[in-house]
């Protein structure tokens, strides 16, 4: 006679515990991604958010003056979406993350994606520019839960209260610094301080090498082993850059590498 009991206050048990986890795993909200600067790596940008901008959202230029032309980074992974809204936005992409998150960039010079492409954190995407509505170059930059804009946080910690404006205060970019791997060939092969080629020279690489390019630049014009680029690669680990050539790739501007 105890067993029907037993089983029916197990049974009560289950349900009870099974309820109140699901009201629990409901309370639980969409974890962020650690979302990183829209800008790459080492770049210093102040921001600001203007008293008529109405959404939720931060303006960025760059603290040297160069905004314009500047590479527009993937804040975190996921898919990228080109929009267009010539009277607001101008050239914007969205990304789609996890969790309904989603990052928007506007005012793009140039889409760097395809509609649809799935992106990595780091990734450049577009080109800082001035289009829709738009007083100067900038890049216009928001975080949304399910379509519902967010105070913005980069890597975890909050940018508010937002100042309003700009050379109040400003955020350097860990963006993209980990780089991406290449093997060098060649030897000898100097390192300079900067990209060009009377640079000081840092360190030489004796042989071939494994390197990680943390970006890749315009600068001098070189000619060696029958090639010839004026793309220079900025080493991690070396502090400096080589040219494009000593790099083995076949393509003169490295692919999965930003523009520094």
């Amino acid at each position: 006679m105890r067993k029907p009991y037993r089983y029916l206050v197990s049974a009560l048990t289950l349900c009870i515990a099974a309820l109140f986890g699901t009201v629990v795993m409901a309370g639980v909200a969409s974890a962020a991604p650690v979302f990183k600067a829209p800008f790459p790596c080492g770049q210093s940008w102040t921001y600001a958010h203007f008293s008529g901008e109405v959404r939720q959202a931060l303006d960025f230029v760059r603290n040297d003056g160069t905004t314009n032309g500047t590479p527009v980074l993937a804040s975190a992974a996921g898919t990228a979406h080109r929009r267009s809204q010539p009277s607001g936005a101008g050239n914007y992409i969205v990304i789609d993350h996890s969790d309904g998150w989603q990052t928007y960039y506007f005012h793009l010079s140039a889409y760097s994606v395809a509609d649809g492409a799935s992106v990595a954190g780091g990734q450049q995407i577009g080109v800082t520019g001035a289009t829709g509505n738009a007083t100067g170059p900038h890049i216009h930059y928001e975080q949304l839960l399910n379509g519902t804009g967010q105070p913005i946080k980069i890597n975890g910690a909050a940018l508010t209260p937002y100042p309003a404006s700009y050379g109040v205060r400003s955020i350097t970019s860990d963006n993209g610094c980990g780089g991406k791997a290449f093997n060098t060939w060649g030897t000898d092969v100097r390192v300079h301080s900067g990209p060009h080629l009377s640079s000081s020279v840092v360190t030489t690489l004796a042989g071939p090498t494994r390197v990680i390019v943390i970006c890749q630049v315009q600068g001098d014009t070189v000619t060696a082993e029958g090639f010839t680029n004026n793309w220079w690669a900025k080493l991690r680990d070396q502090g400096g850059y080589i040219t494009n050539i000593y790099i083995d790739d076949p393509a003169a501007h490295l692919p999965g590498v930003p523009d520094c």
